[in-house]
């Protein structure tokens, strides 16, 4: 069976879905306030991160490493409205582009970016290492195609 990143079609499909999610995002009247503005290189982040976490290539771990995205979280301090805002919109970005056919893979994809906000959450509001979350690298997510 496929690994997510194969299901979903590689890079190319991901970048799309995360350049809609992305300007979704900075428009978004909950999300804005965490996306303030355009990045250059936010998109290629979050592509590489899913892809990763899809089990494609490392890119993101050889290229910023977990540490990185947990600097970027830390005082945040994202909200519950933002968190939950954040998976329908990323839910909604691979809706529209058409993935969700397979339930398997909408579920793993809804554990997937549920589970990483409620991580980008807690280490949002981390004063201390101590209360950041336990995790300090990619997970490499699997479904039950795999």
């Amino acid at each position: 069976m496929p690994s997510l990143f194969e299901h979903v079609g590689g890079d190319a499909v991901l970048h799309r879905v995360e350049t809609a999610f992305y300007d979704k995002a900075l428009a978004d009247p909950v999300l804005k306030t965490l996306f303030t503005e355009r990045l250059p290189d936010h998109v290629d982040h979050l592509t590489w991160f899913t892809a990763e976490s899809f089990g494609g290539p490392d890119r993101f771990s050889r290229a910023l490493g977990f540490d990185y995205l947990i600097a970027v979280h830390r005082s945040l301090a994202i909200t519950d409205a933002q968190r939950e805002r954040f998976i329908e919109v990323y839910m909604e970005s691979f809706e529209e582009a058409g993935l969700f056919d397979n339930p398997d893979f909408r579920q793993a994809v809804y554990e997937h970016v549920s589970f990483g906000a409620q991580v980008a959450q807690q280490n949002s509001h981390a004063k201390t290492d101590a209360q950041l979350h336990p995790i300090r690298e990619v997970p490499h997510w699997t479904w039950a195609g795999d």
